[in-house]
């Protein structure tokens, strides 16, 4: 589709995924989204204390919207990252999965919940962790991930992929360019990872690369430096976007920040800041979390950036294109 630079301007706001605070979303988080044509909403736990709940939210989001069709995301990993609680939501840990379970199980489990999560109006499900556990300090990826070897990991990604699809859901994986070998949380700080080109081609890469062959609709980055391949952090960085992850993976559909609220993004400025660096380095969907002014204010400036020609509109529209493409499949119903 071809934009003008007024459709674009009113179409900014598919962007950006953002979330808000508390169990109900408030009536200013509710006129913002509708007013700006906001491009997605995620999900936190607070806003799922029940599966009724969490319908109703969906379905208020969705009203507001009117003509709109947003994404409804959400982090239904399993074990402790499972915004969505009780059975059949709730299932076991990646790690479980991969070291007593097995692929069997985390198959059953997984579709069980995938099912529950489509009835409720979720339109994304931001997983399978692709991440390989390297580092037992590692505190932010500690049961969130299937195994310590590529081998290991790679089994469950392109099981997850399927499962997501078959249900009717869009699928993100995460965290790339890989988070295992970190040291710290990207939540309290920017990640520093130190190991080369040939290391992270033949390991990082490979269940990321597993999970698009399989068709993975999206892919999250996360706030991370890896020194041996790039002096920007991936969040700020073209070179894993655009080289590693469009070249050579050959992934064309939408690259989705992780919360440009951490910590570990800091560095980038103020959240505006933030949106429009990692726009320009090839992201299409700028999340943020629960702030709903910080949201607002990100948003302002980054729409901004736009109207003064910071943002060409040759780059807003690949972005809009890519994620009008992924919005058409949200039509499908479950296959299973």
């Amino acid at each position: 589709m071809c934009y003008s630079m007024s459709d674009m301007e009113k179409n900014i706001g598919q962007l950006f995924v953002i979330g808000f605070p508390g169990d109900r979303p408030a009536s200013s988080f509710l006129d913002f989204i509708a007013e700006d044509n906001i491009g997605g909403v995620i999900l936190f736990a607070e806003n799922c204390p029940t599966h009724q709940l969490t319908k109703q939210n969906v379905t208020l989001i969705r009203d507001k919207m009117g003509g709109s069709l947003p994404f409804i995301a959400v982090d239904q990993e399993g074990g402790r990252v499972c915004r969505i609680k009780s059975a059949p939501a709730e299932f076991h840990s990646a790690w479980d999965y991969g070291t007593r379970f097995g692929l069997d199980q985390f198959r059953e489990d997984y579709t069980r919940s995938m099912l529950l999560l489509k009835s409720l109006g979720i339109s994304i499900n931001l997983s399978p962790v692709c991440d390989i556990f390297l580092n037992e300090n590692n505190t932010c990826l500690k049961d969130r991930c299937f195994g310590t070897t590529a081998a290991d990991v790679v089994p469950f990604i392109t099981a997850a992929v399927d499962i997501a699809h078959k249900a009717g859901l869009l699928c993100c994986l995460k965290h790339f360019p890989g988070l295992g070998a970190a040291n710290i949380d990207p939540h309290d700080k920017l990640s520093l990872i130190d190991f080369d080109e040939i290391l992270f081609e033949q390991r990082e890469l490979l269940p990321f690369a597993a999970g698009v062959d399989h068709g993975a609709d999206l892919v999250m980055t996360t706030h991370v430096k890896l020194r041996g391949l790039d002096d920007e952090m991936a969040t700020h960085s073209e070179k894993l976007v655009n080289f590693f992850l469009r070249q050579k993976l050959f992934f064309d559909g939408p690259v989705i920040t992780d919360d440009l609220l951490m910590k570990g993004a800091d560095t980038l400025g103020h959240p505006g800041e933030r949106a429009v660096a990692a726009f320009k380095a090839g992201h299409d969907l700028l999340l943020i979390g629960q702030d709903i002014e910080e949201s607002v204010r990100a948003f302002d400036y980054f729409k901004d950036s736009f109207l003064r020609g910071e943002i060409s509109k040759e780059r807003v529209q690949t972005s809009l294109d890519r994620i009008a493409g992924i919005k058409f499949k949200l039509g499908k119903s479950a296959l299973l």
